[in-house]
């Protein structure tokens, strides 16, 4: 498949400010009510032009003296001044006039293809706290620390332009606008340019399933809420009402415009489970289709990743068997069964999960819920996922989400003791699925991260706090968390970069990076299949035994959780075991005292074997070849 050039995608922006070749400027907005749509334009003078009605409901004017760097306001009738909906760029925040900017850029990409899905790591970090600074080019020194670590996408965090500095990106209100404080979108293609120049892949996370609050526009242009459906953050957006065909072309004509003018390589969907859509032809389906058309026109890999919590296989089936054709999902299930098992906390949606065989049951199959009943949502819940390849799945033992979504935001290093963190490493890295990595857990980051905001409203700062509590009270802490509105929260979320030198951390670091290089180098663990894979729960000693094999190459994980040491009689096929990776070693802080050589350890099995394994530890074995 042949690299193109970006012009050759066959995707043209048209909403919006956008620079033609001949040097003018066409303005389209959306606004089907409107009697009267016109520009302030505020560069190079002040001034005010009519906009000319066209079919749909659609607004444009052709400008002559209106090169990128201009800034405007768009105004309904005799109304206010406004910002664009389709605006790329707001210098001065969400309130601000909205500016015109250039889809110049000079790449250096041109044989970019990024890595097929099955080679996917992912980082996932948020701009604002990754760094000090809290900016895309400061992200750029730390990339290839991240590449030698086994990372081989960089998933950034929303960075839809949100109001004030401080802000997940969960709240942003212009979603084809790059997050000016962050560096704008120059400074987000510096960023992808670099990646791409150190073999990293980048992955969006983009929200389609709600706007948020402040700086919110959009009602006032056209009927881009429906009010029929709820979501968890406020009203839903209207993907299958009267108007939508122009709301799913605005939010498609974004999705793309990521793709295409940022050259990035995924789009995590925020939440899909949050978009209401009855339509015969779904959004989220037109949107994977119209994403891997331009990706093949383009050359390139490209993918969409959702974040659901339906455990429904239709987003990953093809759309010729009823599915969506979506390309992989987080898997909620897996981080939970892992979760429950290392910390013993079963308040909130913990409660449907405590048993190894949780575990062994989402190695087997993705979902550990499938049809059966569940305690936290009293119904049944979930669907088989036979038959969707594992490398569908992402999976994690944190995220953004399991982190912040608690009342002190404690990172898994705050939650358990250092050997339990390298459980959990290799539960996630040698997996059959995606691993995900967030922010710092690779050296055991402890630094919280809390839900932050920089609201301006009183009444809606309110209120952010109020659904903190009321979330928290389902897993019965009490706690009182820092302030969301504060510049507190967000100044604990940096990152401290400087310990990742101190001992624990650095074994640590060196721990994930073997068992990522040991991920990419194995053929048995390259293998991303669930039919050549078994998994045996030791329910009565919390221990998990999964078997994973590829033609002639055969491995054994076995993931310890129990607090005292015990015997495993295992199922190994026969001849000589190696062990090729053990927590316990000296190597990555250790405690194993029969372990102090550089010598690896041999069984022979003869269809069993016993194997000792002490508390929290986690044992790679490896079949010799010729057996």
């Amino acid at each position: 498949m042949k690299v193109r050039p970006a012009s050759e995608a066959g995707f043209r922006p048209s909403l919006g400010a956008v620079p033609l070749s001949d040097g003018r400027t066409s303005f389209r907005v959306w606004a089907p009510a409107a009697e009267r749509v016109s520009l302030r334009l505020l560069d190079p003078r002040e001034r005010v032009l009519e906009l000319e009605r066209e079919h749909r409901g659609y607004w444009r004017a052709v400008v002559e003296d209106a090169p990128p760097g201009t800034r405007y306001y768009v105004r309904l009738g005799d109304g206010p001044d406004l910002t664009d909906p389709a605006s790329r760029v707001q210098r001065e925040g969400v309130h601000g006039p909205s500016a015109v900017v250039s889809r110049d850029f000079d790449w250096t990409d041109g044989a970019w293809r990024g890595p097929r899905l099955e080679e996917y790591v992912f980082y996932e970090l948020h701009v604002g706290t990754f760094t000090h600074e809290g900016t895309f080019d400061a992200v750029i020194p730390h990339l290839d620390r991240l590449r030698s670590l086994g990372v081989t996408c960089v998933e950034i965090m929303p960075v839809a332009q949100f109001p004030g500095d401080r802000n997940w990106g969960y709240d942003g209100v212009l979603p084809f606008a790059t997050q000016f404080s962050y560096g704008g979108p120059e400074g987000l293609r510096r960023l992808v340019n670099a990646c791409h120049a150190r073999g990293l892949a980048v992955c969006l996370d983009v929200v389609y399933n709600h706007v948020g609050p402040e700086g919110n526009h959009l009602p006032e242009f056209g009927p881009y809420i429906n009010e029929r459906y709820r979501t968890p953050w406020g009203v839903a957006l209207n993907f299958d009402g009267p108007g939508s065909d122009e709301v799913r072309r605005y939010f498609m004509e974004s999705a793309l415009g990521w793709i295409v003018d940022f050259h990035v390589d995924a789009l995590r969907l925020d939440a899909v489970h949050a978009i209401v859509d009855t339509s015969a032809t779904p959004f989220l389906k037109e949107l994977a289709e119209a994403a891997h058309r331009i990706a093949d026109r383009l050359g390139r890999h490209v993918y969409l990743i959702a974040e659901s919590d339906l455990n429904d296989p239709r987003l990953l089936h093809p759309a010729e068997l009823g599915g969506f054709g979506l390309d992989a999902q987080w898997n909620d299930d897996f981080h939970h069964a892992l979760h429950v098992l290392l910390t013993g906390e079963q308040a909130g949606y913990y409660q449907d999960f405590g048993s190894v065989a949780d575990l062994g049951r989402s190695f087997r199959g993705a979902y550990v819920f499938t049809g059966q009943h569940s305690r936290y949502r009293g119904r049944r819940h979930g669907a088989s996922a036979r038959g969707v390849p594992a490398r569908r799945f992402v999976v994690y033992s944190q995220n953004h989400d399991q982190v912040g979504n608690r009342a002190q935001s404690e990172r898994l290093a705050r939650l358990v003791e250092f050997d339990a963190l390298k459980l959990a490493a290799a539960a996630v890295c040698l997996s059959p699925f995606l691993p995900l990595l967030f922010m710092g857990e690779e050296y055991g980051e402890e630094a919280p991260f809390q839900y932050f905001v920089s609201h301006s409203d009183p009444g809606l700062i309110e209120s952010v706090r109020k659904g903190r509590r009321d979330e928290f009270a389902a897993f019965e802490w009490t706690s009182e968390p820092l302030d969301p509105q504060g510049p507190e929260a967000f100044q604990a979320a940096r990152l401290r970069h400087h310990v990742r030198s101190e001992t624990q951390n650095a074994a640590l670091f060196a721990f994930y990076r073997e068992l990522l290089r040991l991920r990419r180098e194995v053929p048995a663990l390259m293998c991303l299949s669930l039919d050549d894979l078994d998994a045996v729960a030791f329910e009565e000693v919390r221990a998990l035994y999964v078997r994973r094999w590829c033609e002639v190459d055969d491995v054994a994980l076995v993931l310890h959780f129990g607090d005292e040491a015990t015997e495993l009689l295992l199922p190994l096929p026969p001849g000589r075991w190696t062990v090729a990776l053990n927590s316990a070693d000296p190597a990555w802080s250790g405690v194993d005292p029969g372990r102090m050589t550089a010598a690896p350890e041999t069984y022979r099995s003869d269809g069993q074997l016993v194997l000792r394994v002490l508390p929290r530890t986690a044992m790679l074995l490896r079949r010799e070849r010729g057996n």
